[in-house]
């Protein structure tokens, strides 16, 4: 039985909700395993959205355990917000369902406000953050100074290591950001006040998901963001603060790569970017407004406006490699009606040279130029087509065209925001 690990293949925002929600209904167990809530996973099911930050998406199948890794970074206002947003809307979000690792890292207010005074105090050579404290909280987690869930339970240990953290963070924030000095106990005494709350969904995932393997269950493991916002691997410093590839996987779950039988990359039948970074394919003109307007390119968590381009195929070569990719979900298919044109960058110019991979220098993606191939547009309305076969031939020519770039079968085809909306091949 194949355990699957789903990423996205581009800069985040491919459909990787949509996705989970869909394999969701055939998993036992579903595991998120990096990131924190600066990734926003939307779901429509008959007309209605859900918007999941960190708890996996397929909480909305009554019959999946839903576990948060040790990879993740864990906000416990918003965790409990979704919580509650969960209830509220009629679904079971209780601790027999949802898990959070003990060693899953806390974001506490001084990450977060660390996160907004240095991208205040960078003026031109701004990242692009969310604000929401993910890096920072990444940072003490290497300086073996974070705080993790399980230490909730122990209230003392909660108080000294917030006191230690913030003997250090308060010096940065009055004397290299003039910003005031956060006072520990208050910090302790907030945090603490969540924690009964919290307490109850502790889970030894690993345990847990090693038992799920043993009993012959499967196991779907949610990645966020996406391959080319890879601490290592993406387009650095525009990156994340975690590994996003699929094999992290493993080490942010708690489990041996052995598990992971199975990656399925999300891939946007166009390309998007939220924030600052090279972006070869990026659109000025009238077709990436286009995009923008008709995909309704917002980002679910920060509502700003996705930067659009055509389908980067060098990139996705990069993601298929660096993930291991079985098989590709193309989303958003039917956002490219009414173009007479479509374009794929199947490789790169770059100082003299043809690439088919990205250059690997820091700044270097943002001096390639993008070498086209066009293929035909449609017209046709696809939302409501089930089969690949019954889609239009220039449409179908499309999709085999990038399997053939990119070398991985294109298993699932998204017509449609809707879970139905779907095509499986």
């Amino acid at each position: 039985m194949a355990n699957t690990v789903i990423i996205g293949a581009q800069w985040g925002d491919e459909g990787k909700g949509k996705i989970v929600d869909l394999l969701s209904q055939h998993s036992d167990v579903i595991v998120r395993f990096q990131g924190g809530n600066n990734a926003g996973h939307t779901i429509s099911v008959a007309g209605h959205k859900t918007i999941l930050h960190l708890i996996p998406s397929g909480i909305l199948h009554p019959k999946a355990l839903c576990l948060i890794g040790n990879g993740v970074v864990l906000d416990p206002h918003v965790f409990l917000e979704e919580v509650d947003e969960l209830v509220k809307n009629g679904v079971d979000a209780s601790s027999q369902r949802l898990g959070i690792s003990y060693k899953t890292h806390l974001i506490l207010p001084y990450h977060k406000a660390m996160d907004a005074a240095r991208e205040s105090a960078r003026s031109k050579d701004k990242i692009g953050t969310t604000g929401r404290g993910i890096g920072p909280c990444y940072e003490d987690k290497a300086a073996r100074i974070g705080l993790r869930a399980g230490d909730l339970a122990n209230p003392d240990l909660v108080r000294a290591k917030i006191e230690r953290a913030l003997s250090e963070k308060n010096i940065l924030f009055t004397r290299l950001y003039q910003r005031e000095a956060m006072d520990a106990a208050k910090v302790a005494d907030e945090l603490l006040s969540l924690a009964p709350r919290l307490l109850p969904y502790l889970k030894n995932v690993e345990e847990e998901i090693s038992c799920a393997e043993q009993a012959g269950k499967q196991i779907l493991f949610e990645g966020a963001q996406g391959t080319h916002l890879d601490i290592d691997h993406g387009t650095y410093p525009f990156v994340t603060s975690s590994n996003t590839v699929a094999p992290n996987a493993a080490t942010g779950s708690g489990v041996g790569a052995g598990l992971l039988t199975k990656v399925t990359g999300i891939v946007k039948a166009y390309t998007t970017r939220v924030g600052e970074g090279a972006f070869p394919t990026e659109l000025f003109d009238s077709v990436g407004e286009y995009l923008q307007k008709n995909g309704h390119e917002y980002g679910a968590t920060t509502g700003r406006p996705r930067r659009c381009g055509w389908l980067d195929c060098v990139i996705l070569r990069a993601s298929a490699r660096l993930n291991g990719l079985t098989e590709i979900a193309l989303t958003k298919l039917d956002v490219l009606r009414g173009l007479e044109t479509l374009k794929i960058c199947t490789s790169y110019g770059y100082q003299d040279q043809k690439l088919d991979y990205p250059p690997q220098g820091e700044g270097s993606l943002a001096q390639v130029t993008p070498c086209y191939e066009e293929l035909p547009g449609f017209d046709e309305d696809i939302s409501s087509v089930r089969s690949f076969s019954a889609l239009p031939a220039c449409v179908r020519r499309y999709v085999e065209r990038i399997e053939e770039i990119v070398g991985v079968h294109i298993a699932y085809v998204s017509v449609g925001a809707d879970r139905e909306a779907t095509i499986v091949r």
